[in-house]
């Protein structure tokens, strides 16, 4: 059932379908995915009119109201890696979401990106499982469209290829040794899910760790994340065609 802000009741969800997130607002056709909940929460506050909680199921928590341009946005919450993240978007897309950005945080590979910067990816080496287990090859890309606006929307940011991971402690080199801008462990996923799905998604990071020649890690301050994340939040939400 397709719903929009104005509508009177939120039927009750159906927990066969979709036993992780389970709607207590309306689900808006367009949607950002931060990893952590505190973010979606943080996200929520800073870009959301009159926000209500969409799911709290799990500890997923998500939001709708409505953006900037008026129109209505969720905000959802995807847990950590790419097992979660394909729960998470699969009910989405079953649910009606037709639009997708992944929202995260990723360390930076190439030594010239400083903490707190954005990184479009433009493809991700498939270095995780999950996207393998959804049929991806050695990379998965994102929409091509939406990733040209957010070039658009975000024109400092660096764009090109970021590597996906399942573990986030690494027993080797940091983003398993692949020559990428920078590692995390979702966007992969995100791309190969959506692209089977007929949806389409980007992704647009900020640099929270860094790293020295000996594998050393550089944690961003809470503060600057934060502020960080809006600036990443408000291009995404810039992004997403109403």
């Amino acid at each position: 059932m397709r719903l929009s802000l104005c509508s009177p009741a939120v039927p009750e969800p159906d927990q066969l379908s979709h036993p992780h997130l389970r709607p207590t607002a309306p689900l808006a056709e367009r949607v950002l995915l931060p990893g952590d909940p505190g973010r979606a929460l943080a996200l929520a506050q800073a870009l959301l009119a009159e926000p209500r909680m969409f799911n709290h199921h799990r500890g997923l928590w998500g939001y709708t109201g409505a953006a900037a341009d008026g129109a209505p946005l969720t905000i959802q919450a995807t847990g950590m890696g790419g097992p979660s993240a394909a729960i998470v978007l699969t009910e989405l897309i079953a649910m009606g979401a037709r639009r997708a950005i992944r929202v995260g945080t990723c360390g930076a590979l190439d030594r010239s990106l400083g903490l707190g910067e954005l990184v479009i990816a433009r493809e991700a080496i498939c270095a995780d499982g999950t996207s393998r287990a959804l049929g991806a090859g050695e990379r998965a890309g994102a929409d091509e469209a939406l990733t040209q606006t957010l070039e658009a929307a975000a024109p400092g940011a660096r764009a090109g290829a970021v590597v996906s991971v399942d573990l986030f402690y690494e027993r080797g080199p940091a983003g398993a040794g692949h020559d990428a801008l920078a590692v995390e462990m979702e966007a992969a996923t995100v791309f190969a899910l959506a692209r089977a799905e007929g949806v389409p998604a980007g992704c647009l990071l900020t640099v929270s760790d860094t790293f020295d020649e000996h594998g050393g890690r550089r944690r961003i301050d809470d503060n600057e994340l934060l502020a960080a994340a809006e600036r990443m939040g408000a291009a995404a939400v810039a992004a997403l065609p109403v």
